[in-house]
C-alpha cells in the first residue's frame, strides 16, 4: 500500500463533478480539488484507467504525489478538523 496525494484542476464543472466522483471511490478529500488515497498496485492503475476516460488532456490538469512512509511521518496540516488519512498498519492476508 502507498500513500498517494492527487490533486487536479478541471475547468468545466461536469468534467470536475466526475473526476471528484471516481476519486472518491479512492480515499478521502482533504480540499476542494485534493485528495489522500491509500491504494495498492492495482487500485492505483485502475484509478489511473478510470480518470482517463473523463480527463481532457488539453484542458485539464491532474497530479499524483506518492508520499514515503518516512515523508508522511513529516506532513504538518494546519486548521481545524484537519487529519491526515491514516494507511494501514499492516496487511492481512
Amino acid at each position: 500500500m502507498l500513500f498517494y496525494l492527487v490533486a487536479y484542476d478541471i475547468p468545466d464543472d461536469k468534467r470536475h463533478k466526475k473526476i471528484s466522483d471516481v476519486l472518491e471511490g479512492y480515499g478521502s478529500r482533504v480540499q476542494y480539488s485534493v485528495f489522500e488515497c491509500v491504494l495498492n498496485l492495482k487500485q492505483y492503475k485502475e484509478l489511473k484507467t478510470r480518470l482517463k476516460k473523463v480527463f481532457k488532456e488539453e484542458e485539464d490538469n491532474l497530479r499524483f504525489y506518492p508520499i514515503s512512509d518516512h515523508t508522511l511521518k513529516q506532513v504538518e496540516i494546519w486548521g481545524q478538523g484537519s487529519q491526515l488519512t491514516k494507511p494501514p498498519k499492516s496487511t492481512i492476508i
